[in-house]
Order: structure tokens, then sequence, then C-alpha cells
């Protein structure tokens, strides 16, 4: 399958079974739209009449250079992953190698956005107990087989309401790795309003990454994301960030917004970031329930997927003047990319991640915490839900109609964390947003 289009004066080609982008000329980008469509004659004939320019003899030999690239696997190549996808999961059948440990069910914000109920999860307000956590760690060690790096993410809720318990779980782990022959691995999800000193100082330690909540504009960012007695956080959490991300040498970190219907124009979010100093962004798309007044529409998709492509604009010409940033949909090593494990399989979500509630509770990830159907087991006694690890497991960029015949398949957010450029759908995640879908939250 070959994907087409252009961009910023760039005519890219995308061959996607073997991740080759080229960047071509016009005759060449017309010739591989009827290249295989007709026999050799015809596409040369055509291509020559339509650029009365080129030399004698020039369209027959663009047309014989796309025949050395086809040859080569490098153009027209065939996709042969499908029947892959479900062996290589199954290879890693029971192995796990992160957790989302969900310290504190209960937040500061008052988010009306929030997709999990302002932190409870649709259910009580709870904060997680150190044994609830040591045993989550001895449940990861367990149940990671071979596998030296392990990730452990500490979410909520807000878990800065629990800090002390995420120090201890923290140096409980480090105390075992040499023993367990593991490397662990700790993100902090934090909105920022508990930030101090003392948090800053522990987490340039510790934390291999930290994720700060921060929506953009001051006017966004307080819209939703507000404490409860209705006041914006924005101007409490900014100058908190700023003094968190210079303290780790502005490394190691991501400032992620959440747009919505409110704010479909996000770039001028991401403009506000770059103002304020931050260089590794992301914003996601809103998770929340179809007719919800800040659901993304149809009416707001031309918007979202012009900022996508105004963005890529924009990243280029801030690397040209010396003044680069990252943004986490975008990053993509276009030499090797990732391992086509990754590439295929999706996210890894009730299968090799799975997230912790403070009762122990494991489910598939925090976006599926509370819904008691897709409840997996428990850290004491492991997975017993068998037909849902079952589910995730079958899920992959094959599994769905709609997907396995997408150009962007292999290009999926949690596999090659997405090239972005002129991408035909908010973006998803393939796997997880199956079953997002089918809860109508997809």
């Amino acid at each position: 399958m070959i994907h087409q289009y252009k961009m910023g004066g760039r005519n890219i080609v995308m061959d996607i079974a073997s991740g080759s982008i080229h960047e071509v000329d016009d005759a060449t980008y017309d010739m591989i739209e009827l290249y295989g469509k007709e026999d050799r004659e015809s596409v040369v004939k055509t291509i020559a009449d339509r650029y009365p320019d080129l030399e004698e003899g020039e369209a027959a030999e663009i047309y014989d250079e796309l025949s050395e690239l086809a040859a080569e696997g490098k153009l027209f190549a065939e996709d042969t992953f499908a029947p892959m996808a479900g062996e290589l999961k199954a290879r890693t059948s029971g192995v796990v190698k992160a957790l989302c440990l969900h310290v504190a069910h209960s937040c500061n914000l008052n988010c009306s956005y929030c997709f999990a109920s302002q932190g409870r999860f649709h259910g009580e307000r709870a904060l997680m107990s150190f044994e609830t956590g040591k045993r989550a760690i001895d449940f990861l060690v367990e149940n990671s087989g071979s596998r030296r790096n392990l990730e452990v993410d500490f979410f909520g809720g807000e878990p800065l309401l629990n800090w002390e318990v995420v120090k201890q779980i923290v140096a409980y782990a480090r105390s075992i790795e040499k023993e367990k022959g593991k490397n662990f691995r700790f993100t902090l999800t934090t909105n920022g309003m508990l930030v101090d000193d003392e948090v800053i100082a522990f987490s340039n330690r510790e934390m291999h990454n930290v994720v700060l909540s921060l929506d953009g504009r001051r006017e966004v960012h307080d819209r939703f994301r507000k404490d409860y007695a209705g006041n914006g956080s924005w101007e409490t959490i900014v100058p908190k960030f700023q003094r968190f991300v210079e303290a780790r040498g502005g490394k190691n970190y991501y400032i992620r917004g959440t747009f919505t219907h409110a704010n479909p124009d996000f770039l001028e979010d991401i403009k506000v970031m770059l103002d304020l100093g931050f260089t590794e962004l992301s914003m996601e798309p809103v998770v929340c329930a179809p007719g919800d007044p800040m659901a993304l529409t149809e009416e707001d998709f031309p918007i979202v997927a012009e900022q996508y492509e105004k963005l890529a604009e924009l990243m280029e010409a801030r690397a040209k003047e010396g003044r680069p940033f990252t943004f986490y949909h975008y990053m993509i090593d276009l030499e090797d990319g990732p391992c086509i494990y990754k590439r295929i399989s999706g996210c890894g979500s009730g299968t090799e991640y799975m997230a912790v509630t403070p009762w122990g509770d494991l489910f598939p990830c925090h976006q599926f915490v509370g819904e008691e159907a897709f409840k997996l087991g428990d850290i004491w006694n492991g997975v017993t839900n068998t037909g849902v690890r079952e589910d995730f497991a079958n899920c992959n960029v094959y599994a769905r109609e709609e997907c396995k015949d997408c150009w962007a398949r292999l290009y999926n957010r949690l596999g090659t964390r997405g090239v972005r450029v002129r991408l035909q759908a908010i973006p998803q995640a393939h796997g997880v947003c199956d079953l997002l879908k089918d809860r109508g939250e997809g």
C-alpha cells in the first residue's frame, strides 16, 4: 500500500509495509499514482504528455527507477505482517513489564472533563497503602519473566496526595533491584498543585520521567481545571512547572494538555507552552462520552486536522531557527523506527501493562479502572479473568476491518508514537481504542 500527500512544498510518498518514505518531484509523484494501474508504455506516455519539459526518455527512466525500488522492496511492498500479529503477541503472553499504580483515587482539582470522575474512577475516594504498593512491585517482578527494565507509573487522581507512600514504594523497589536483576524506571503524573522543592528534588533523583498537566492558554486551562472552590489552577502551577523543568535540565518531562470541543485550535495552546519555556509537549484529545458538551464533534475535525499540519510547519520553522521542540506524537526514528512487534501489536494494555487500584485490583489500563466488567484480577491472585486478557491480547492493527486496510495502521500512536502529518483521523490508539469505541468513548 502506498500513501501520498503534499505538504510544505514537498511531495511525500510512504510505502506502508516497508516503512520507506520518499520525497519526490511532481512527475514521479504522479507516476506513482499510475504505476501498476496501466502498462508501462501507457504510464510513460501519460506522464510525458503531462510534463512536456521532461527530456526525451526521462519519463521512461522514472518508470524504470520505480520498478527498481519495487524490486528492492521499497515501493509497493507486500504486507506480510498480518499473520505475525497474534504469533508475536503469544510469545510474550503472561509477561508484564509495566504497572500504573493508582496511589490516590482522590484529587485536589475538580476538572470537569476528567474521565476518572475527579480521580474517584466511579468509586470511593481512597489512598493506596504501602503494603498494597509493595505487593504490586512484587507482582510485577514475579510476572516480568526475564525482562530487566520494568516501568512503574504513579498515577491518580493526584499521586502527590499520597506522596509518602510513593517514596516508600520507590525505596522498596530500589532495595530489591540488584537481588531480582531488575531496573525500575518510575514516572510521575501530577497536576502540580502540591509540587514543592522536596517533590522536585526527589523526582529528579528517582523519576525517569514526569508528566505535568497543563492545557495551554490560561483561559482554556482554567475553564476546566479548577479547584473545588471554583478557582482556576493556571497561575498556581505554571511557576512550579517552570521551576520543576529547570531543575531537570529541560529533559525527561512532558507538559501534557487536553484539547476538547472548547479548544480544537490546540496549536494556540502549544504556542503558549512554548512561550512559557516548555519544549517537551503533548496534547491529547479528550476522552468522554458522545454528546458530552466537551466531546470533539465532526465540525471540529477540519480544525483539528489543520492544527496537526500547522504544528508540523511550526516545528520545522523553529528547528531551522535553532529553537526546536518535541511533540510526543511526532516522535519517530526515520532510520530504523520501532520494532515490528510494537508496530503491529499496539500498546500492550491488559497483557504487558496493567493498572492497579488502591485496593490492589488489576485493570487493563487507567481508562478502564472502575469498570467491573474489565477487572482482570488482583495483585495477590494474579489475572483470573482470562477472557478479558485474551480480548486485549487480540487487539492489534489487523483485528478490525476499518483498521487493517488503513494506510496508518503501522504508524499508530502507541506503536510508532505517530507520524501525524495529514493523518485523516483524530488520533486514537489502535487496540485500546477498539474497546473504547465499544464503550462509546473512542
